[in-house]
């Protein structure tokens, strides 16, 4: 897995954040939180499953870690290996149990793993628990899923993939929103899997300033200029819908299902 930046990039990111004023102390969490302040480590859970997408996790994981050196943890039911649902295995550091209690994000991946997380009464007891202490709750692609299955996202504004967004969200008690990233409060959640570059810039400039997240965003050179503009139903066509849908039906099902027991 992709870890922190190196020593080169981390460098840049720092000089941006040097360069910024200093921050007030860090807001309750049942309110928009405000930054984190420069003289610690921002702390970071992001969890890992059996079947999440690894973009989900990496997107953000590769923008955040420069903010968090030596407290951001991958936490799974088990520590090691966890199998992504392309079979690329990322690396649990912590468990349910060593995680520690006060976080400033909180961060759920989406995949083909979600609906079996849905129904995962541990996991979604320790999302709930952290959740009530952790300044930010955030999620990308159907990791809003899980969230909303743990009671986290009831009567907040709130996205996903496109495939369940409007369809199984309003079923955990959110209300869904056809944008790329969408922060109510201290709840942050993003489109599908690609979004997750997306949430995370957002997240670094809450965290630490807009010219942090500028420095982060131009040391990874994220400037997208995908070569065909199918990353939407709208733009995709019908054709090229049916065949996705087709694929991602049996996700669709399978968390609808969940988001009703």
């Amino acid at each position: 897995m992709t870890g922190p930046p190196g020593p080169r990039r981390r460098d840049l990111v720092a000089a941006a954040a040097a360069a910024a004023a200093l921050w007030p102390p860090l807001a309750l969490a049942a309110d928009t939180p405000g930054p984190i302040p420069e003289d610690r480590p921002v702390r970071i859970a992001m969890l890992l499953y059996p079947g999440l997408t690894a973009l989900d996790l990496v997107g953000p994981q590769a923008l955040l870690a420069g903010l968090a050196p030596g407290s951001l943890h991958l936490v799974a039911e088990t520590a090691g290996p966890v199998a992504s649902d392309t079979g690329l295995a990322l690396m649990a550091t912590d468990t349910f149990e060593t995680c520690p209690q006060d976080l400033d994000v909180l961060f759920v991946p989406g995949g083909d793993g979600t609906p079996a997380q849905m129904r995962n009464d541990r996991l979604l007891a320790f999302l709930t628990g952290r959740a009530a202490r952790a300044a930010w709750v955030t999620s990308v692609c159907t990791g809003s899923l899980i969230l909303g299955a743990a009671g986290l996202l009831r009567g907040y504004r709130a996205t996903s993939h496109w495939c369940v967004r409007d369809a199984v969200l309003p079923l955990l008690g959110a209300e869904p929103v056809a944008e790329r990233v969408v922060v109510d409060r201290n709840r942050v959640t993003g489109a599908g899997i690609s979004a997750g570059l997306d949430l995370g810039l957002v997240l670094a400039a809450r965290l630490r300033g807009d010219t942090y997240a500028r420095t982060a965003q131009l040391v990874a050179e994220y400037a997208p200029e995908p070569p065909f503009h199918a990353g939407t139903p709208a733009g995709a066509g019908p054709a090229v819908v049916r065949a996705a849908d087709a694929i991602l039906a049996p996700l669709v099902a399978g968390a609808r299902a969940a988001a009703r027991r």
